[in-house]
């Protein structure tokens, strides 16, 4: 990146990224995608060098530029409402034909709808993203001890959020029952005063301070989700998971073994009964570290991953 680009990149960094800062401020922010995408395509041709293109995101391939080089493009969830706008498939399939292109979401209930947009011009190979060696050595307390605190970490968004303050007020309403919520305040959310809020947290922070001595990790999201990272490193760091009913979590949480899976109030007050045992607290949370190990591994793990396919897309046997 320029200096230019680097600044501006910041800027939209902080404004929450491009989905984001389209969301929240509609149609003053047009310009922008087409501006991202002019930065993004002025990179390519800075770099006429490279042997192969590692993307981030389908709207980052829009600009490949026509050189027939190989392509690896990750896919996350929010890219699959992307797909929903007019053209964009027929766009992205002609930056992709004249190139071998390995398109990999990040969850396997993507490479259905991937498949029938790109199945002819792309191969889809789905791969999970890696997790820090921290989470695995994180050593969990007992949650036996008063209060027992239930975490949420997400961008405070009514989607990301779901029905959670709706849902929750009368269990955590009790004494003996906290309910902490993480993450940074992207759109206007009146936040109740029997939760616990505290803004924006570092991964350090969580993996420190507050997953040890943590019942587990909650969400309810009607967001359109790939793999949500922060749900890996709980199961990682050995936490069950409370999760709302949608494919992206149920291609993660294995329900009545890693957690539990809702779709009423009922269902999700009861989880959080069941959770409360010991026992049953601590085999959920040994499953899902067995899991995410077997599963995911680490980012080395992920790396060797991503240079299978490099070698596959380079033509190259295994020992180059």
């Amino acid at each position: 990146m320029t200096p230019d680009e680097a600044s501006w990149l910041t800027q939209l960094m902080v404004a929450g990224g491009i989905s984001h800062l389209m969301r929240s401020r509609g149609w003053k922010t047009l310009l922008a995608p087409f501006k991202l995408a002019r930065m993004i395509a002025a990179a390519y041709r800075r770099h006429p060098e490279v042997d192969i293109y590692h993307v981030n995101w389908l709207q980052c391939a829009l600009p490949l530029p026509a050189n027939g080089k190989p392509a690896l493009i990750a896919v996350l969830g929010n890219d699959m409402k992307l797909l929903r706008l007019p053209l964009m498939g027929w766009a992205l399939r002609r930056t992709m034909r004249k190139r071998k292109v390995a398109i990999c979401p990040n969850a396997e209930w993507m490479y259905e709808p991937l498949r029938a947009v790109f199945g002819s011009v792309a191969e889809i190979i789905p791969i999970s993203f890696g997790i820090d060696p921290c989470w695995y050595a994180m050593e969990r307390k007992s949650v036996a001890q008063e209060p027992r605190r239930w975490l949420v970490v997400t961008r405070l968004t009514g989607d990301k959020l779901g029905p959670l303050f709706e849902w929750s007020q009368d269990f955590f309403c009790q004494q003996g029952y906290e309910l902490h919520l993480f993450g940074p305040m992207q759109e206007q959310v009146s936040i109740p005063d029997w939760v616990h809020y505290h803004g924006a947290a570092t991964p350090q922070q969580l993996v420190e301070e507050w997953f040890p001595g943590a019942c587990g990790l909650i969400t309810l999201s009607r967001h359109a989700e790939g793999r949500p990272q922060v749900m890996l490193e709980a199961m990682a760091a050995g936490l069950p998971i409370i999760a709302s009913r949608m494919p992206a979590h149920a291609s993660i949480v294995t329900h009545g073994r890693t957690g539990m899976l809702c779709d009423t109030a009922d269902t999700y007050l009861a989880a959080l009964e069941c959770l409360q045992d010991v026992d049953i607290n601590a085999r959920y949370g040994r499953a899902a570290r067995e899991w995410a190990i077997e599963n995911l591994g680490t980012w080395d793990d992920c790396a060797q991953r991503y240079t299978r396919i490099y070698r596959s897309l380079l033509g190259c046997d295994s020992s180059e």
